[in-house]
């Protein structure tokens, strides 16, 4: 019997737009809890806030680690609390027997790798009904540790949940070139390669012979750089490092049979990219 990995990450633009669909509204939810919570914790005004968010988020991957990269001393336990603890996980996501069927299903391990903390996963994979499908999970602790543990340790101990530097970098007025760099967050998350070889570490995954699934074009782009095989949930237009996509990921037994078809002739795995597949990584 073939032994296949596979290992699913999950994120605010992963298991929101992967795991079940972007119409779920759950999505919009955490961006407005992100913009209320820069607005109320850190005392930027509301209006700056959502193109501080898309800057932020296009050059530091996360909200949050450009948050930390441009000066702001957080509290990651409480940014997380305040972004997903509050989300209606009960009113927005309901159980999914479909895929919940398609992953028993599939001959392999599977583990959760998410850019967001372990309670956000956990929360959302227990509402899909999906919690006996994958192995583990690596989050944002496991990526951070001590980010996680030093940073909201110092804080607390202040008797504040947010401590601003005095000087924040102008992120809105930069500008490429002339030597002139950006901030360097130490928050380790996608689509950055670091985050991939870190996951590959922690999980005992050989890129190589592994298929990784996800609904961000840019984290698929970054997969195959570190040598992923690749597939891109949410639309069925391939782009660019994408070897396969999928409009859900439902339709994942139909357009990749092979994984199925080779736990039962015992045979090694290649999907139509042509790249040995070992390990399915599902974001």
């Amino acid at each position: 019997m073939l032994k296949l990995d596979v290992t699913c990450y999950v994120d605010r633009s992963d298991v929101d737009d992967t795991l079940y669909p972007i119409n779920s509204g759950l999505s919009v939810e955490i961006t407005k809890n992100i913009e209320e919570y820069m607005v109320q914790k850190l005392g930027i005004e509301e209006s700056k806030v959502p193109e501080l968010c898309f800057s932020l988020y296009k050059n530091y991957g996360t909200t949050l680690a450009g948050l930390a990269a441009i000066g702001y001393e957080i509290d990651y336990e409480d940014f997380h609390s305040y972004v997903h603890g509050r989300l209606p996980y009960h009113k927005m996501l309901k159980p999914n027997l479909v895929l919940k069927s398609i992953l028993h299903s599939l001959p392999v391990r599977k583990v959760i790798f998410t850019n967001a903390d372990k309670a956000h996963a956990i929360r959302v994979i227990s509402r899909l009904g999906l919690e006996d499908c994958f192995e583990g999970i690596i989050c944002f602790e496991t990526l951070n540790p001590t980010h996680n543990t030093s940073s909201s340790a110092e804080l607390k101990a202040t008797g504040s949940s947010t401590k601003i530097h005095t000087e924040i970098f102008d992120i809105s007025s930069f500008r490429p070139g002339a030597g002139s760099e950006l901030p360097k967050s130490l928050v380790i998350c996608k689509p950055f390669k670091e985050a991939f070889e870190e996951a590959f570490r922690i999980a005992n995954i050989n890129p190589h012979k592994t298929l990784f699934l996800d609904d961000s074009v840019r984290n698929i782009e970054t997969g195959k750089t570190v040598g992923l095989g690749t597939v891109l949930v949410g639309t069925s237009c391939r782009t660019k490092g994408a070897d396969q996509a999928l409009e859900s990921i439902h339709n994942i037994k139909e357009a990749l049979p092979e994984l199925w078809e080779a736990n039962e002739k015992a045979e090694r795995v290649t999907y139509p990219g042509k790249v040995p597949i070992e390990t399915t990584v599902i974001a």
